[in-house]
């Protein structure tokens, strides 16, 4: 990546503006659409990764396409970028990601600040946030460091469409996410309460897959 800070950082923003849009917009259109729980996750799902490949093939030139903070430390433990970069990059992940669900509430007719009141604090749901970021980084680590960067879109979609199914947190994995998703009491939300116990365990397993993929992918 060569260029420079701003529009390294306006890339993170919009990318992660879309993002939000697209998981709490899809969450929401899924509810009105069928009371079948599974068919809103699937239809939740699918829009969510059909959304993250295009957007990291957008701007993965441009600023990587962390768009999630746990890459960004990932990213900053590499050495690949330095601490004012990815100071930088979260400071605009966040914002980015609480506009975009309050956007997808404003164009569904709901108050733009929506507060969650979807209790999710339980172990079984924390363990399950440890393993989804676990999963996450390792797949985009794995993918990189085998040279193979333009297959991360598609890997990291994937990844992120099937682990809505295979974990019961449905795969936050990303703290900027967890934040954005307590302003909307949707499908996608998550009561402010429950969000830290979330992003500790998405640190967690952001250090796990840093220090297993540094053994089994050394750089």
């Amino acid at each position: 990546m060569r260029n420079d800070l701003s529009s390294r950082l306006t890339a993170e923003f919009v990318g992660t503006f879309f993002l939000l849009l697209a998981v709490v917009g899809s969450g929401i259109m899924a509810e009105n659409l069928s009371t079948d729980v599974g068919l809103q996750l699937l239809e939740n799902s699918l829009a969510t990764a059909g959304a993250l490949t295009c957007l990291i093939l957008t701007f993965g030139r441009v600023s990587g396409a962390h768009f999630n903070p746990v890459v960004t430390l990932w990213a900053r433990l590499d050495g690949d970028i330095d601490n004012r970069t990815a100071l930088s990059y979260v400071a605009v992940q966040i914002p980015g990601a609480i506009l975009g669900a309050m956007a997808a509430n404003v164009i569904f007719e709901l108050d733009a600040v929506h507060w969650s009141t979807k209790q999710r604090s339980d172990p079984s749901l924390w363990l399950s946030e440890v393993l989804a970021t676990f999963g996450l980084l390792m797949v985009i680590i794995g993918v990189v460091r085998s040279r193979k960067d333009h297959w991360v879109a598609i890997s990291v979609a994937a990844y992120i469409g099937g682990a809505y199914f295979f974990t019961s947190s449905t795969s936050f994995a990303n703290p900027a996410v967890t934040i954005a998703r307590t302003f909307s009491d949707t499908f996608a939300g998550i009561a402010p309460a429950s969000a830290p116990m979330f992003i500790v365990c998405q640190l967690i397993g952001c250090l796990l897959a840093v220090g297993v993929m540094g053994v089994t992918h050394p750089k």
